[in-house]
Parts: C-alpha cells; sequence; structure tokens
C-alpha cells in the first residue's frame, strides 16, 4: 500500500490523529454527553414536589415545610429557595440581590461540560483535516520518489487518509446537536427557576407591601390630636 512506503514522520503523525486523538475526542464528548443527560434532567433541577410547595407557601407559616421538602429533595432549584427562606428577615432588595447571586452559580454548574462539548465541535473537524493533509503529504511525497506506478495504490491511499476527515464530521456533529439542545434546556430552567423564586419571595414580603397602603387608606389608624377648648386655652 501506499502509506507503507510513505515517509514515516507523516505517517506515524496522521496514525495518532485517525487512531488516538480522534477516538480520544470521541469518548471525551459522549461522556460529558451521556453525564449532561442525567444531571440535566427535569427532576433533578426542579423537583415536582418542590414546584408544588412554592405553590401552596402563601404565607411565612408555610415555609418551615417548604424548607422540609427542599432538604428532602436537594436540587438548584431547592438550594436556591432555601437561601430564599433564610434572608426573609432581610429587606426585599437584598434578599433578592442574594438570590441572583446565587442563581448564577446555580446556572454555571448547570451549564458545567457544555464549554467542552463546544471545544469538541470546533477542534473535531480540525483534527479530521490536520490528518487528512499529513496523509496526503505522505501519499505524494512517495509518489514524488517513486513515481506513479499503480494509481489504483494512490487512489487507495487517497481513500485511507480521507477517513480522518470523516471521522472528524461524525464526531463534532452529534457534539453539536447536544451542546445546541442542552444550552437551550439549561436557560429554560434558568426561566423556570427565576419565576418560581420571584413568586416566592413576592409572596412572602406581601404583607409589608399593603400594610403601608392599608394605613394610607384608612386615616383613622392615626388618630389626630386633641384640639384644645376655648376655656383650657385662655
Amino acid at each position: 500500500m501506499v502509506l507503507a512506503d510513505a515517509s514515516p514522520p507523516f505517517f506515524d503523525m496522521e496514525f495518532v490523529v485517525l487512531y488516538v486523538l480522534l477516538p480520544l475526542t470521541s469518548i471525551i464528548g459522549l461522556t460529558f454527553i451521556i453525564e449532561r443527560a442525567f444531571a440535566l434532567r427535569w427532576r433533578k433541577v426542579v423537583p415536582l414536589e418542590v414546584e408544588g410547595a412554592v405553590e401552596s407557601c402563601q404565607t411565612r407559616e408555610d415555609v418551615p415545610l417548604l424548607r422540609r421538602l427542599c432538604e428532602q429533595h436537594p436540587s438548584p432549584m431547592s438550594r436556591l429557595l432555601t437561601l430564599a427562606a433564610d434572608h426573609l428577615d432581610w429587606p426585599k432588595a437584598e434578599a433578592v440581590d442574594a438570590v441572583q447571586t446565587r442563581a448564577r452559580h446555580e446556572i454555571a454548574r448547570l451549564e458545567r461540560g457544555l464549554v467542552v462539548l463546544e471545544i469538541i465541535v470546533g477542534i473535531a473537524p480540525l483534527l479530521g483535516l490536520v490528518g487528512t493533509i499529513l496523509g496526503m503529504i505522505a501519499v505524494f511525497s512517495n509518489v514524488g520518489q517513486a513515481g506513479l506506478t499503480d494509481p489504483s495504490k494512490l487512489a487507495g491511499g487517497i481513500a485511507y487518509i480521507l477517513r480522518a476527515t470523516l471521522w472528524g464530521l461524525l464526531i463534532a456533529i452529534p457534539s453539536l446537536v447536544f451542546w445546541s439542545y442542552y444550552s437551550k434546556k439549561v436557560e429554560t430552567f434558568a426561566v423556570e427557576m427565576e419565576t418560581l423564586c420571584d413568586e416566592f419571595v413576592r409572596r412572602q414580603y406581601r404583607d409589608e407591601v399593603e400594610n403601608p397602603k392599608s394605613e394610607i387608606r384608612n386615616p383613622k389608624s392615626k388618630a389626630p390630636p386633641p384640639i384644645p377648648s376655648p376655656v383650657e386655652a385662655r
């Protein structure tokens, strides 16, 4: 075969790309695809029990029950609600800021591994291209030295080295599909967690918002100072 007579350095490098780097890239990508599939399940991020508890948590007397359910079902949503419950004695603006800061950390944890898939999407076709170019250099270098005595061997050698490009694309395409799918799923989780946390905080601080209005609407709540009589004035 033409590749067997090719220049050893180029052939060795093409062999490393095709049979070492590309398979290793494929294994890493498949590992993160499977790991994210388990980590980004709906029940792992927003348990149905916790979601139902948020709906039924109307006052601060219901917060202990919500806290117990969050402890029984650990998840990013549970950690955010537990943090919000711990800061109910803070002013509303500061409590919201604390929840938002923790939410950014939880979203970053959900996105863990997606950057690896993004890198594989870009690097797999490039590795395939590098392997093909190295193989082409080796084949045509051998043709230049020995001459084109058997065109079938040249065609077979070219077909062999083009496998690197094919493998690179076959690795990159599924990685791109799952990276896009998981990224969209993380966005959906972020919107759902933001909605539930906002609903919980708004309900718990509802009394503080309504009380000032009730005082304005009921002027008799504060009695005016007594007006002295004319006799007392004298």
